[in-house]
């Protein structure tokens, strides 16, 4: 077996932050669409993250496995990911409806959030628990990091 070589982004990449699509959607960018360096969230009186891996959660609204692709939504809009076909148990999230977590590296934040995805994970079966859970474990997490 031969060893990926990852690039000094990857190298170098903090772990992931937990986000909403709408704090990506109003992100600045600090690289390149296609580099995979991240962005800026603002977290609000002067206070901002940069973020390049991001964790993220939502219901799945559309499939689209010859493109690769899924279309979630959280509370606070929609998001794409990309690669979803690669991620290892991955299949199980590819249904409508599913309440699903996405881990993955930025590589658009406007018009729409755009993830290439790393891991995914079912989170249906205590998805109210979960949805409920959700903008408080962000915000803390978000607390903690700026």
């Amino acid at each position: 077996m031969s060893k990926v070589e990852k690039t000094d982004v990857e190298r170098t990449r903090p772990p992931p932050v937990k986000v909403l699509s709408g704090q990506l959607r109003a992100a600045g960018n600090w690289g390149t669409a296609d580099s995979g360096a991240g962005c800026v969230i603002r977290l609000g009186r002067g206070r901002s993250l940069p973020v390049s891996l991001v964790w993220m959660q939502g219901t799945v609204l559309e499939v689209q496995q010859d493109r690769d692709t899924v279309l979630l939504m959280d509370e606070t809009g929609t998001f794409v990911v990309q690669g979803v076909n690669n991620i290892p148990k991955g299949k199980p999230c590819l249904s409508q409806g599913k309440y699903v977590m996405v881990m993955g590296i930025i590589q658009a934040v406007s018009p729409e959030p755009v993830i290439r995805a790393v891991k995914m994970a079912d989170l249906s079966e205590l998805a109210a628990l979960h949805r409920r859970m959700w903008k408080l474990e962000v915000d803390d997490l978000q607390q903690v990091l700026a």
